[in-house]
């Protein structure tokens, strides 16, 4: 355990940043599950609702740091690229 107290304030401030990342992350996870799951039933009307909801939480939680930038357009882009195929598929 830290003994300074400045220490001891970088732990609270550790832990409050750490709480918060996590929630826009398993948010934002909960979102790409049920756009994923959407393309896998074939539904290309909620799989559009969830995309853009998905990309939306993607960066908001890049632009808080949540997660890593690349990271975040690589995940955009992959969503987009099986959006994609779903809707070419219908068509």
């Amino acid at each position: 355990m830290a003994n300074h107290k400045s220490a001891l304030k970088r732990i609270r401030q550790n832990d409050k940043r750490r709480l918060r990342n996590r929630f826009h992350t398993v948010r934002m996870r909960t979102f790409i599950k049920k756009f994923r799951t959407a393309v896998e039933e074939g539904d290309v009307e909620t799989a559009r609702g969830h995309l853009a909801t998905s990309i939306k939480l993607v960066n908001r939680t890049r632009s808080r740091g949540g997660i890593h930038r690349n990271t975040a357009d690589r995940t955009v882009g992959r969503l987009n690229k099986a959006f994609n195929k779903l809707a070419t598929a219908q068509s």
